[in-house]
């Protein structure tokens, strides 16, 4: 049965994340310990609110340098995924939040236009744009649920985009580090495929 580390950073759908990972046939556990994290064969970094906030308690947990340094198959996911990037907008008093660094690019805040609210609530399409284990048997316009207000540009990292007014990463990958925008435990049968292949990789 696979191990799975939950970074223990806070955040809602928690259960539901495990209880998905349950359905295929993967153990999970929330922990914030090093020891556990480094010896995890996969590790979850969840996340929703503000990036200051959930970079501040990754802070408090000490975990700042470990998570860079981990070598198994991470998986951001929504606020988690943007955190691998090296800064967000999303700070206090207009100055940028400092993240994790592992991609090197910059977050920013969506923005509002008629028919397009901010945050980005709801189903959305992907269109894939790079073959990866990690989104093996997903197709260009599958469904996938996400809710967030900041977003990732489209870059070398992106693996499949989302269009919100402009095309969006809605999947990452940088070496083993790999990131999703929207919320797999939230998006039945394409979710399930993914963190099946989550579960996969080596």
């Amino acid at each position: 049965m696979t191990d799975v580390a939950i970074i223990d950073n806070g955040g809602a759908n928690i259960a539901s994340l495990r209880f998905a990972l349950e359905r295929l046939g993967a153990r999970s556990h929330l922990t914030a310990d090093k020891r556990e994290l480094q010896a995890a064969a996969r590790v979850i970094l969840p996340g929703v609110g503000a990036a200051a906030d959930a970079m501040g308690r990754l802070r408090a947990l000490d975990l700042l340098d470990l998570i860079p340094q981990l070598t198994q198959p991470v998986l951001g996911i929504c606020l988690g995924m943007q955190l691998l990037f090296a800064a967000s907008a999303e700070g206090s008093d207009g100055e940028d939040t400092e993240c994790l660094g592992i991609i090197a690019e910059r977050v920013a805040r969506l923005q509002s236009r008629p028919g397009l609210p901010v945050p980005h609530m709801g189903w959305n399409q992907l269109r894939l744009t790079a073959a990866s284990p990690l989104t093996g048997g997903l197709h260009d316009g599958d469904h996938v649920y996400f809710v967030h207000s900041y977003a990732a540009p489209v870059g070398p990292w992106t693996l499949a985009t989302v269009d919100y007014g402009g095309e969006l990463s809605a999947v990452v990958r940088h070496e083993n580090f790999y990131g999703v925008q929207f919320h797999p435990e939230r998006s039945a049968q394409v979710g399930g495929r993914l963190l099946a292949n989550f579960l996969g990789l080596r």
